[in-house]
């Protein structure tokens, strides 16, 4: 990413703590179902270059699934010589099974800085945003707030040159 792209969208302070969520969350979000088979869940993963997906239930956030769950939940044989038929069976495993249940959640009013210590006193690497009435609007992860911080450092060193 270059410096330019890390400066748009900054406040017009350049303060970090004056940015809300809205500024830095990410509105294109993919959902699966809890039913939904892991290797579903393998798939999107594959295709995509994100790393968490939003578990829904009847459209209502339930959970979220990161790569490193999905990788834990697995076999490490599947797709490789190696491989059996018990090794297939963990992609029969259902999202629910594996999802972190009760995730944190986030407004998209909230301060960036509440985002970030959320992720760390929780020990989570994302939240999803979720509008009053419950419906999911984005999500924010520990990229899109270093990318915040970083923004804000180059704004601050271009204003004091």
């Amino acid at each position: 990413m270059k410096e330019k792209d890390l400066l748009n969208g900054m406040t017009t302070d350049g303060s970090i703590a004056a940015q809300t969520i809205a500024e830095i969350m990410v509105t294109r979000v993919v959902t699966v179902e809890m039913d939904d088979s892991l290797e579903v869940v393998r798939a999107i993963f594959q295709k995509v270059k994100f790393h968490h997906l939003l578990v829904v239930d009847n459209e209502r956030l339930v959970g979220v699934i990161s790569d490193r769950d999905l990788l834990t939940a697995i076999s490490p044989y599947v797709g490789t010589m190696s491989e059996t038929s018990r090794d297939l069976c963990t992609l029969e495993k259902r999202a629910h099974q594996i999802m972190s249940h009760h995730p944190v959640r986030i407004h998209k009013s909230a301060r960036v800085q509440e985002a970030a210590e959320q992720m760390l006193k929780r020990g989570v690497s994302c939240l999803p945003v979720i509008s009053a009435e419950g419906a999911i609007e984005g999500i924010v992860t520990w990229k899109d707030l270093v990318y915040a911080f970083l923004r804000a450092s180059y704004q601050s060193e271009a204003v004091g040159a």
